[in-house]
């Protein structure tokens, strides 16, 4: 006998904004399920809508200056509409000597998005909002076999799998707009800003092939190695014929884990990893700037295609250890080294490639458990982030927005007669907000705290409590240049920043049936 599972989530949220949110999400979940999770199958449909009004960042100076609040926006007709719908199936077969998963799934998605993070600086008069539109069709699946074993004697698990996705989208798109109306403007000097900016259909499909071992050495020692090999290919059919066209990549990415021991409930292990992240696709076969239509930006470089993909590296050294009775304790040192960087440009409002990096750091994470209701927690990370090149132009070797330290901490209890709570500190320190280290962020404190009552097995009662003791400190900082209403032409570098929530509260009834 099968089982269905369904669920319906209905939002709606102003927020603390001085503009209010209007956020509506509608968010349902139909699943029907045979066997468990050894042995069985699955369908599983899923939709998501939503619309919401936008509280982008603000300039520092605008508040300063009482043009604007905190909790104020510099351009009210920003926000969205968001759709995603999903179909998944998932297959798995458990025998004595082996494992056997499928899945495929199937997806439509749609954005319109509206932002506009410089104001008046592109267009004095009718202002820099732009609309990013998206249609996306995707589907994939995965088919993986693993093969449970021995080697001389040794526990031995082999596994390969394989996986596709292709992403059609038709299109994706940036438009120039006015309270989110697509609109011809006017530079500062006269100049036409034409409604469609670009408007691309790209097509993206990767393979992917990989293998695992686990092997268990020894009692205290054993290891986990794999490769994989990824495929891509980008079609690109763009409203500027020049920027169209296809590029294909492909890396193969190793992996290996020593694990030692554990020795008095003590273990130490070495990581390797190579890894990557993609680019934009219309980013691998442009060759003119889609606003001007020009071979070279507006400091004078030629326009500079990207790589598909990028590679990563990562190496890891740690121990983990239980030898405290009650306490538990992680600690690593790490190092990543990425062949370029994915840094915020504030007049798009995107992501774009930047410079070679390595980023190392250490972290630390602590669980004391003195009673099995009562929880401390800690973790705490120090990282440091520096572009990896000989800096051509002389601008600094910081990352922009690289988090130097972090750390939570926080206390819990659970199942106390039917009553729990929690109460959580979290950190992030200061950061730099451009190469040269000049201009940093102020770090962000945040106390969440919750508690709880569960009547019986069913029933339910929390309230949480966020931002407890209503500091004033934001998520999110940024350097840029902008123009408010007055100023000189070329605009203003400053901060803006994105406020956290102002104190807030929430009740929650919950039901299990």
């Amino acid at each position: 006998t099968g089982h269905l599972v369904y669920g319906l989530e209905l939002v709606r949220n102003d927020g603390p904004w001085d503009h209010p949110n209007d956020f509506k999400k509608y968010n349902g979940v139909l699943r029907y399920a045979l066997g468990d999770s050894s042995n069985g199958f699955n369908v599983t449909g899923m939709a998501y809508d939503a619309k919401w009004n936008a509280t982008d960042q603000v300039a520092q100076r605008a508040v300063d200056r009482g043009l604007v609040g905190r909790f104020g926006s510099q351009d009210t007709s920003d926000g969205g509409i968001a759709s995603l719908y999903s179909l998944s199936t998932e297959w798995r077969r458990t025998q004595e000597n082996g494992r056997t998963d499928f899945n495929v799934y199937v997806a439509r998605h749609k954005l319109n998005l509206f932002s506009n993070f410089t104001y008046f600086l592109d267009s004095p008069t009718s202002g820099d909002q732009f609309e990013q539109a998206e249609k996306r069709t995707l589907l994939g699946g995965e088919a993986s076999h693993a093969w449970f074993g021995k080697l001389a004697g040794k526990d031995m698990t082999n596994k390969v799998g394989v996986q596709l996705r292709h992403d059609n989208l038709d299109p994706v798109a940036l438009y120039s707009t006015v309270a989110r109306n697509r609109t011809d403007k006017l530079d500062a000097d006269g100049n036409l800003i034409p409604a469609a900016t670009r408007e691309d259909r790209v097509k993206e499909t990767s393979f992917s092939v990989y293998y695992q071992n686990n092997l268990q050495w020894t009692e205290w020692f054993r290891t986990i190695a794999g490769v994989r090999s990824d495929y891509f290919k980008f079609k690109v059919n763009s409203s500027r014929p020049e920027n169209s066209g296809n590029k294909n990549d492909s890396l193969i990415s190793p992996k290996l884990a020593l694990i030692f021991g554990p020795w008095a409930k003590t273990e130490f292990f070495v990581n390797y990893g190579g890894g990557f992240h993609s680019n934009d696709a219309r980013g691998t076969t442009i060759t003119v700037d889609p606003k001007t239509g020009s071979s070279t930006d507006a400091d004078g470089n030629p326009i500079r295609q990207v790589d598909p993909v990028v590679r990563t590296r990562g190496y890891e050294i740690g121990m983990r250890s239980e030898i405290i009775p009650t306490v538990q304790t992680s600690v690593s040192l790490w190092r990543l080294k990425q062949g370029s960087e994915l840094l915020f440009t504030g007049d798009a409002g995107t992501t774009e490639p930047s410079r070679p990096s390595i980023r190392t750091g250490v972290e630390l994470e602590v669980h004391y458990i003195p009673q099995p209701w009562l929880i401390f927690d800690v973790n705490l990370a120090t990282t440091q982030a520096r572009f990896d090149d000989s800096d051509p132009d002389g601008i600094g070797k910081r990352i922009p927005g690289a988090l130097e330290r972090a750390g939570t901490v926080g206390v819990t209890l659970d199942s106390l007669r039917g009553w729990s709570g929690s109460l959580q500190w979290r950190y992030f320190g200061p950061r730099p907000l451009i190469e040269d280290n000049s201009v940093r962020s102020q770090s962000t404190i945040v106390t969440n705290a919750r508690a709880g009552y569960n009547f019986d097995r069913h029933w339910g009662l929390h309230f949480d409590v966020f931002n407890l003791f209503n500091r004033k400190a934001n998520d999110i900082d940024y350097f840029y240049t902008s123009r408010l209403v007055g100023e000189p032409v070329g605009g203003v570098d400053d901060i803006h920043f994105h406020p956290i929530d102002k104190r807030g509260f929430r009740l929650t009834l919950t039901g299990t049936f």
